[in-house]
C-alpha cells in the first residue's frame, strides 16, 4: 500500500512538471520552461515525500545535464559550498549537545525563570524553543519541547497554544544566526558567489535581534489572549551537569567568545579576521576528540546528510536561474515594479514571499527568489538593492498558517491537539505583524 502511495505521488510530480512546462513554454524558452517544470518536479516530490529527501535533493545531479538545463560539471560544485561546512560545524555541535543531555538542561533552566502563569509560561516556550533554535534544528527542538507542552495541560484548549508557542518560537528562532535555518546559509552562499557583502556570525545576530525581539514579544501574548492567567505546573528535574555536559557548554562558550571577537564592528572594531566556517568546523571535529570529545564516528549515523543534499539542489536552482537567463527573463515581466519607491517595493516583496512560503519549501522557494531578486536590483539601479534580498531570505522562513510549511507546524498538527484551521487563523495574523515588523526594522536599520 505505502509502495502504491509513493508512486503515485511520483506520478503526481511528474504530472506538475509537465503542466508547468507547456503553461510556461509560451512565455520562456525551451530551456526556462524545462528548468520551471525539473522544479516543479523537485518541489512537488519535496512537498508530498514521494521519493526521501535525499534522493530528491540529489536529482539535480542527473537531470539537470540529461535535459540540457546545465551540465554535470557545472552542477555538481553546488553540493561542496563553503558555505555547506559551516552548517556542519553546527550540527557537530547540536549532535554533542543532544547525546550529552544539554539540551533539556538548558531548556528546564530557562523554563524555570518564567512566571508560572500561563502567559509566563508560553513565553519561557516561545524564547527557549527560538534560543534553542538558533544552533539546533527547530525540528529537533520543536521534537524536544512539544512533549513537555503538552505534560503541563491536560485541557485541549490550552495545550494547543503551548504546542504552537513552541513551534512557532523555533520559527523565529531560526532566523536569529546564519546556521538556525536553511535559507540563511543559501542567502550567505548566494551572496559569496556574486560579489555582495557577506554577513559574519554575530553581524548577522545583531541585524535579525531586534526582529526576533519583537516578534518574541508578539507571539506568546497573542496566544495567552483570554486565558494569561491561568496557572499550571512546571517540571522539576536536576540542574547540575555532569562532565560530558560541562565539556560540551566549555566548548560552546569559548565557541561563541571567539566568534563574537571575530566579528568586526566598524570603524571601531576590525575583528580576528578568522574563517568563521573553518572555527565551526574545527569547534564541530574537535568533539570527537579522545578524552575531550563526547561523540564516535558512530555518531555520524544521526547527521543529517539529507539536509547536506537539499542545500545543494538548491545552490543549483539557483545557478540554472542565472545560467539559463530565467531570473533576467521573470525580471522582464517586473519591469513595472521599478516605478514602485523603495517602502512599496519591500512590501510587494516581503508579503509574496511571506504567503508563497506557506505552500512550498522555504529552501527552494528562496533558491529561486534571491537570483530573480538579484538581476531585478542589477538592472533597476536600486540603492542598496541587497537589503530587499535579504529581507526575502529572512520572510521566506516566516511559515506560520500551513502545516505543510515548515517541519515545527507539521510537528505541532501531528500531535492531535492543534487544528490545521487553529493554525491558519493565527497564522495569518502572525504573518500580516511579522511583514509589518521586518519591514519597519529593515527600512529603519538596514538602509
Amino acid at each position: 500500500m505505502v509502495e502504491k502511495s509513493s508512486i503515485l505521488k511520483i506520478v503526481i510530480a511528474i504530472g506538475v512538471a509537465v503542466i508547468l512546462y507547456f503553461i510556461t513554454a509560451p512565455l520562456f524558452t525551451t530551456q526556462q520552461a524545462t528548468l520551471i517544470g525539473l522544479i516543479g518536479l523537485l518541489i512537488t516530490l519535496w512537498t508530498n515525500e514521494g521519493l526521501h529527501l535525499g534522493v530528491v535533493s540529489l536529482l539535480p545531479l542527473i537531470l539537470f545535464p540529461t535535459v540540457g538545463v546545465l551540465d554535470f560539471d557545472s552542477v555538481a560544485p553546488n553540493y561542496s559550498k563553503t558555505i555547506v561546512y559551516l552548517f556542519i560545524g553546527g550540527f557537530l555541535i547540536a549532535m554533542a549537545m543532544q547525546k550529552s543531555g544539554l539540551h533539556e538542561k538548558i531548556a528546564i533552566s530557562i523554563l524555570s525563570i518564567f512566571p508560572s502563569s500561563l502567559r509566563g509560561i508560553m513565553y519561557a516556550l516561545a524564547i527557549t524553543s527560538g534560543v534553542m533554535s538558533g544552533i539546533l534544528s527547530n525540528t529537533t527542538v520543536t521534537i524536544l519541547l512539544v512533549p513537555i507542552a503538552m505534560f503541563l495541560s491536560e485541557e485541549r484548549y490550552i495545550q494547543f497554544r503551548l504546542i504552537l508557542s513552541v513551534a512557532y518560537g523555533a520559527t523565529i528562532g531560526g532566523i536569529l544566526t546564519p546556521i538556525g535555518t536553511a535559507p540563511n546559509l543559501i542567502y550567505l552562499g548566494f551572496a559569496e558567489d556574486n560579489g555582495l557583502p557577506v554577513m559574519g556570525f554575530f553581524e548577522w545576530i545583531v541585524a535579525l535581534l531586534p526582529v526576533v525581539i519583537v516578534m518574541m514579544a508578539v507571539i506568546p501574548y497573542i496566544l495567552s489572549i483570554g486565558v494569561a492567567d491561568h496557572k499550571i505546573k512546571t517540571p522539576k528535574v536536576d540542574k547540575s551537569l555532569n562532565s560530558e555536559q560541562k565539556r560540551v557548554l566549555y566548548l560552546l562558550i569559548g565557541l561563541i567568545v571567539t566568534l563574537l571577537l571575530n566579528s568586526k564592528m566598524e570603524p571601531l572594531y576590525s575583528g580576528l579576521g578568522l574563517n568563521e566556517k573553518l572555527l565551526l568546523l574545527g569547534a564541530g571535529l574537535s568533539l570527537f576528540l579522545p578524552k575531550f570529545g563526547v561523540l564516535t564516528w558512530d555518531d555520524m549515523r544521526d547527521f543529517p546528510y539529507a539536509i547536506i543534499f537539499l542545500f545543494g539542489a538548491s545552490f543549483t536552482i539557483a545557478t540554472a536561474f542565472t545560467s539559463t537567463g530565467l531570473a533576467e527573463a521573470i525580471t522582464g515581466y517586473m519591469s513595472g515594479l521599478q516605478a514602485l519607491s523603495l517602502i512599496l517595493l519591500m512590501l510587494v516583496v516581503v508579503t509574496l514571499v511571506c504567503f508563497t512560503t506557506e505552500i512550498t519549501s522555504n529552501t527552494a522557494l528562496i533558491s529561486m527568489a534571491l537570483p530573480v531578486l538579484y538581476t531585478f536590483v542589477q538592472q533597476s539601479g536600486i540603492e542598496n538593492g541587497e537589503v530587499l534580498l535579504f529581507m526575502a531570505t529572512v520572510v521566506s522562513s516566516y511559515a506560520f498558517m500551513l502545516p505543510i510549511a515548515t517541519p515545527p507546524n507539521a510537528i505541532a498538527v501531528s500531535t492531535g491537539k492543534v487544528s490545521i484551521s487553529q493554525m491558519a487563523k493565527l497564522g495569518f495574523i502572525i504573518n500580516l505583524i511579522g511583514i509589518t515588523v521586518l519591514i519597519t526594522i529593515g527600512y529603519t536599520f538596514w538602509l
